[in-house]
């Protein structure tokens, strides 16, 4: 059964105002679900929707609807229900909606929390954006490490309401100095007169509030973490990023990346709710970059036009030979770009790298070579089809290592590697491409 017919009662519910029974169908539902649903159904039913919802549910689904329909309901809600769902909201989640918010609707909201959340949600927006100060939650529950595990047990019992995750419990000294971790399981399961302290065994991972948010994500990733500590420059715990935190950086850092790669930038918040003249100002800088760097391409042509009046065949495999380039230049390029996004390789590995790239390159360059050869001896004899192949070879080979070369000087310049994208990559090709052909026939084909 397709989506659309599954929840066809709940379309018809809302649009007959069937409260009662809508309150029943959002039971069956998880909070992911009633988001998705609220998508496809008009703004002026976004607010009766959350309301329908019990309170304890009510902040849950508001997190996974987008920055439209969140800034919507905000508008439309009361001031005290305002101040309800955002006193229910994580501090993280607030802080984030917060900052996307328009300054005055922002400045409005935060006046409704209460004094002590305001606190902790103004020290969020404090820290950089991008950092791990900014991505973290405080809600965490710590025990003292003199403490009885049976203390430790009816303490969390009795906190637990104020930490997102139990699942790991945090150990700390009186001034909140991050000391280790531990299983609940270790625990549930231990001596209740066991001193929490003797559970401490390894030194636990922790992050620096300023550090950056893809950094946090590679721990989490790299340790197979559940929750990730974070701690100030004194080591005192100020809070906690959790694996589905560190999923959401991932997928924000993996799209950035592709639309850079695609010489257009971060658009936000996302292509859906982004105003039109916002995707013009994304793409427009690019493309007349590459329209001047292209003349450079009709230049190079320029030079060799009475190479192309004594043999006009060389026309014919001017495209395929340049574009061969630009292709090979972009898959260099987009595997560089991930390796160093992922950690794969380091910058300092960039030498044996570029050895091999080069062998391959030139395997790659004498099999296409080979391929157009024929082509080039059919359309305009021996000497056209041998100066096609070299050229294919020698442009291959460029391309290929402007490819991978390039994101590695961006990153030794601090640069986002992802800034060499295929557009870049490939118009650059173009232009080294035209110049070697040119040249190669020019010099095999004895044209002057």
């Amino acid at each position: 059964m397709t989506d659309s017919l599954k929840h066809a009662p709940f379309f018809e519910q809302m649009r007959r105002r069937d409260w009662e029974s809508l309150k029943t169908m959002l039971a069956s539902l998880q909070n992911q679900d009633v988001a998705a649903l609220s998508q496809a159904l008009p703004a002026e039913d976004w607010v009766p929707l959350i309301r329908l919802l019990p309170r304890d549910r009510m902040a849950h689904v508001f997190s996974y609807l987008s920055l439209e329909q969140q800034a919507r309901i905000l508008a439309e809600l009361s001031d005290d229900e305002n101040a309800r769902l955002l006193t229910a909201s994580s501090y993280d989640d607030v802080a984030e909606l917060l900052e996307r918010l328009p300054e005055s609707e922002s400045a409005r909201l935060m006046a409704l929390l209460p004094k002590p959340r305001r606190r902790v949600v103004k020290g969020l927006l404090n820290y950089p954006p991008d950092s791990a100060g900014r991505l973290m939650t405080p809600g965490f529950v710590a025990v003292r490490p003199d403490w009885t595990l049976e203390a430790a047990l009816a303490y969390l019992r009795d906190h637990f309401s104020q930490g997102e995750t139990v699942n790991v419990v945090f150990v700390t000294e009186a001034d909140g100095h991050l000391l280790g971790a531990i299983k609940l399981k270790d625990l549930l399961f231990g001596p209740p007169r066991r001193r929490v302290d003797s559970l401490l065994k390894e030194a636990v991972v922790r992050v620096q509030t300023r550090a950056d948010q893809e950094e946090a994500a590679r721990l989490i990733r790299h340790y197979d973490l559940e929750v990730l500590p974070v701690v100030d420059e004194r080591e005192v715990l100020v809070g906690i990023i959790t694996v589905d935190d560190a999923l959401d950086v991932v997928e924000e850092e993996t799209t950035e990346d592709f639309l850079r790669m695609g010489s257009v930038g971060t658009i936000a918040p996302g292509l859906k709710d982004a105003a039109m003249s916002l995707l013009y100002r994304k793409r427009v800088g690019w493309l007349v970059i590459l329209v001047f760097v292209n003349l450079f391409s009709g230049a190079a042509i320029a030079v060799f036009e009475a190479a192309i009046e004594a043999v006009v065949a060389l026309v014919f495999f001017l495209p395929l030979v340049i574009a061969t380039g630009g292709n090979a230049g972009s898959q260099a390029s987009t595997l560089m770009v991930r390796a160093l996004a992922t950690g794969d390789v380091q910058l300092r590995d960039w030498l044996g790298l570029w050895g091999k790239e080069l062998f391959v390159s030139v395997a790659l360059g004498v099999t296409l070579g080979l391929a157009v050869w024929g082509a080039g001896i059919w359309l305009g004899g021996p000497d056209v089809g041998l100066a096609v192949a070299v050229a294919m070879v020698l442009v291959v080979i460029f391309g290929s290592m402007i490819g991978m070369l390039l994101p590695v000087i961006l990153t030794r310049l601090k640069l986002d590697p992802a800034t060499a994208s295929a557009p870049l990559i490939t118009s650059i090709a173009d232009v080294g491409g035209i110049l070697v052909y040119f040249s190669v026939a020019t010099a095999i084909l004895q044209l002057g």
